[in-house]
């Protein structure tokens, strides 16, 4: 029998409305988004009630996805459902290190607060943005990259799908070049070229941050985006210098499964990784935490 593993999303799945619902029918999801309030007032009701303009801002993304995911997260541990293995997609891997036990709950919250604001500080000096692109091989996307001296391939998520990250005024010609190539540019609901190189400062300034705490050992097999292997030190390395270098999604799933992974459980709002980790693996089982539960709560 194989074993299961938690995966946490990125920005991009934000919506209005997210974690209503988990708050109203499960305590414990109230609990969190409560926690989560005494630290950032207003996190709950920008979940909430917010708007898709104001939940874009990557200093409001960042919390409020991660509330939502750990109030899932909550749900499901108690209900007696672990993951032996954990992994999260960009600042997905921060609620997956508070899960994973290396810093608790609030000082992760209050990390992804700082996180998000220093993002969107970085953001805000250039004229950027991301976008999906389909259709194309990795080895095809790397070379219209090469291109441009500021567009560069940045997450690597499934089989025919990489994410890029450049300057606006590079990106229209950019987008020109893969539909003549046979591809798909598909514009990102993020405001920032995030894991690019154009996110420096924010990683320098995030690993100051994450000096100040005190990081312990982890006691569920955490994944990092960087190395697309599990934790062994320096955390505080792998937790800056992924916001700005690519997130090797596919090889974290071919590496989870090889040992042994045979379910993925996305928490988050959408399913945006549910659907990367059926195209990289058919014959694993994913499914997004409301399918889960439902599932779960029907036995």
């Amino acid at each position: 029998m194989g074993e299961i593993a938690f995966v946490f999303s990125g920005q991009g799945d934000q919506y209005p409305g997210m974690g209503r619902e988990l708050a109203e029918k499960y305590p414990t999801a109230a609990s969190v988004f409560e926690m989560c309030d005494r630290i950032r007032p207003g996190t709950g009701a920008q979940c909430f009630d917010g708007t898709e303009d104001e939940l874009k801002e990557t200093k409001n993304t960042q919390p409020c996805l991660f509330a939502t995911e750990l109030a899932a997260a909550s749900v499901l541990t108690e209900k007696g459902i672990k993951p032996d293995a954990l992994a999260g997609f960009s600042l997905g891997e921060v609620v997956a290190a508070a899960v994973s036990g290396i810093f608790d709950m609030e000082t992760g919250f209050r990390l992804v607060c700082k996180r998000g604001e220093l993002m969107q500080s970085a953001a805000e000096k250039y004229d950027t943005s991301m976008a999906a692109v389909v259709k194309l091989t990795c080895e095809q996307v790397r070379k219209l990259c090469g291109k441009y001296s500021n567009v560069y391939p940045v997450n690597f998520n499934c089989p025919g799908q990489v994410t890029v990250s450049g300057l606006s005024s590079e990106m229209t010609d950019f987008f020109a070049d893969v539909k003549a190539a046979g591809g798909r540019a598909i514009p990102l609901k993020v405001k920032g070229a995030f894991h690019s190189p154009f996110m420096k400062d924010a990683a320098a300034a995030f690993k100051k941050e994450l000096e100040t705490v005190k990081i312990k050992e982890q006691t569920v097999t955490l994944y990092s985006n960087m190395t697309a292997k599990p934790y062994t030190d320096d955390a505080a390395g792998l937790l800056s210098q992924q916001i700005c270098n690519p997130v090797l999604w596919e090889d974290i799933i071919h590496n989870m499964t090889e040992s042994k992974i045979d379910t993925f459980i996305e928490i988050g709002p959408g399913r945006t990784l549910t659907n990367m980790i059926k195209k990289i693996n058919s014959d694993v089982k994913a499914v997004t935490v409301f399918e889960y539960l439902s599932e779960v709560e029907k036995c």
